[in-house]
C-alpha cells in the first residue's frame, strides 16, 4: 500500500491500516498511562518511539521520517520540523533517549548531539 502511486483506492486502504496502527498505539499509551508505579505511570517510566524508515515509501525518500516519542519524561505535546535541507538526525533522537536513560554518551551512530525540543519535562 506503500507504493501507492497516487492511486486514490491504494490511499483509502493505507489510511485502513495507519488508522488501526495508531488506534493499537494509543491503546497502549493509554495503558501505560493508566497504570502507576510509586509516584509515577508507566509511561512516564517508559519512552515509546513510534515511526517508520521512509519518509515517503512512494518515492523511497527517508528525508523528514515521521517519529513519534512518548513518555519517558520528554516535553511532549508539541511538533517538531526542522530544516528540510540540513535536517536534524533520527539518531540525535536515540542520544537524546540514552542520556534519559542515563548513559553518558554524546553520540549514537551518525548522531553526534541531543535533539534540541526534547528537553526533560
Amino acid at each position: 500500500m506503500t507504493h501507492h502511486g497516487g492511486s486514490r483506492d491504494a490511499l483509502t486502504q493505507l489510511e485502513i491500516i495507519e488508522r488501526a496502527g495508531f488506534a493499537k498505539l494509543n491503546g497502549l499509551l493509554d495503558g501505560l498511562k493508566s497504570a502507576r508505579e510509586g509516584d509515577a505511570t508507566l509511561l512516564d517510566r517508559t519512552m515509546v518511539l513510534y515511526g517508520t524508515c521512509m519518509g515517503d515509501a512512494n518515492t523511497h525518500s527517508n528525508v523528514n521520517l515521521p517519529v513519534l516519542l512518548a513518555g519517558g519524561g520528554f516535553r511532549h505535546g508539541q511538533h517538531l520540523a526542522f530544516d528540510a535541507r540540513n535536517n536534524a538526525l533520527l539518531a540525535n533522537v536515540f542520544v537524546s533517549m540514552l542520556q534519559r536513560l542515563g548513559l553518558e554518551t554524546g553520540s549514537f551512530s551518525s548522531g553526534r548531539s541531543t535533539l534540541r525540543g526534547l528537553e526533560q519535562a
